[in-house]
């Protein structure tokens, strides 16, 4: 069973709001799930990235692979984190 992390789509009809969620690679896009690891809100300007990195750290540390759109989500944040801590 390999896990990922990936974002499920949440949210109106032109109106997205993504979760960041541990899930199995067989699963659907918006089914089962393991874990919510944070949110995405590309609606707000700026777009709001909130990232539980406690969460995210335990599952890749287990070996769960992030996705390609996730690990640019994860590098904005850690970006924004520190220019807000500074």
């Amino acid at each position: 069973m390999a896990v990922h992390i990936r974002l499920t789509r949440k949210g109106r009809k032109k109106q997205p709001f993504y979760r960041i969620v541990v899930a199995d690679s067989q699963a659907p896009r918006d089914g089962k799930f393991l874990d919510i690891v944070g949110t995405y809100d590309p609606m707000r300007d700026p777009a709001v990235i909130s990232i539980n990195t406690e969460k995210l750290e335990h599952w890749v540390g287990k070996g769960a692979i992030p996705s390609v759109t996730v690990r640019s989500l994860i590098k904005k944040h850690a970006s924004s984190a520190t220019a807000q801590a500074a």
